[in-house]
């Protein structure tokens, strides 16, 4: 299925369902970002003093890193749901720094015009029903001279070794989960456009990889997708829509058991990461 073929999801309005959902197996891929594995493309604009809001903060491994580079200055952290904040406020009171943490909808920032320095979003806006009105209410709040760094991958750049059937398998079931939950799995490659289209006047664009091929690496990730095309939100959305069967998800995970047991394995995940001002 294209992208200009996706049938439209719950997100026709702004809203989307988040594919991954909060199974454990999910959060252990999110607990072991850090600032430095996923924006190191921002750092080097940090300094001490600065306002920064860290939106969709997940686990706030990143918001706490992001904060101890900017202390002591003030750094507010968005999620969707009380769920997602849970989760945020706990590592962060873990780790020892000063968080505020607001619940709000990404498309409409419960905050004032111009109140921070930086704005960052990892991940989120592949997840969002309205990525540009996301980027319009960022910029909104982001100071002039302010910077909106946002980083997301592109699931349709992923490339590994061995060329196993299933996980071209696993890659259509997951994008087409995706759109139908008013996401763009393929977000990267979107993002200086959707910058543009926000009113960003600058738009600075690299890209950063991830690449899993020691031993290590590999049983962390391929163990990780074993469990979660089994157990996680998306293994239930696939079974429920009739799209895939629990055997064909059994396959799947084992597939994902094998390339992560290979000596030649090789997994790449392309990210693109936007530093977008006023």
């Amino acid at each position: 299925m294209s992208h200009s073929q996706r049938s439209p999801g719950p997100c026709s309005t702004g809203a989307a369902v988040y594919t991954h959902g909060h199974h454990e197996s999910v959060l252990r891929s999110h607990t072991v970002r850090t600032a430095a594995d996923s924006a190191a493309y921002l750092l080097p604009h940090l300094r001490s003093g600065m306002a920064l809001l860290d939106v969709g903060s997940g686990p706030g491994t990143i918001t706490a890193d992001l904060a101890e580079a900017v202390a002591p200055g003030r750094v507010t952290a968005v999620e969707a749901t009380d769920q997602a904040m849970a989760l945020t406020r706990a590592t962060c009171a873990a780790r020892g720094v000063d968080v505020r943490c607001l619940v709000s909808d990404a498309h409409r920032l419960e905050l004032p015009d111009g109140a921070f320095d930086v704005i960052h979003a990892h991940q989120v806006l592949q997840h969002v029903g309205d990525p540009v009105q996301a980027l319009r209410e960022m910029r909104r709040v982001c100071r002039p001279g302010g910077v909106v760094a946002v980083r997301d991958a592109d699931y349709a750049g992923f490339t590994w070794f061995p060329r196993l059937p299933e996980l071209d398998r696993w890659l259509e079931l997951y994008r087409r989960a995706a759109w139908a939950n008013g996401g763009e799995p393929d977000a990267g490659r979107r993002l200086p456009a959707w910058a543009r289209a926000a009113g960003f006047a600058e738009v600075d664009t690299s890209s950063s990889t991830w690449c899993f091929a020691d031993p290590e690496s590999r049983a962390w990730w391929g163990g990780m997708w074993a469990e979660r095309i089994l157990r996680s939100a998306i293994a239930t959305q696939l079974a429920g829509a009739g799209w895939a069967t629990r055997a064909e998800l059994e396959e799947i995970s084992a597939a994902w058991l094998r390339w992560a047991d290979d000596p030649d394995g090789v997994l790449v995940v392309p990210h693109v990461e936007v530093l977008a001002r006023r």
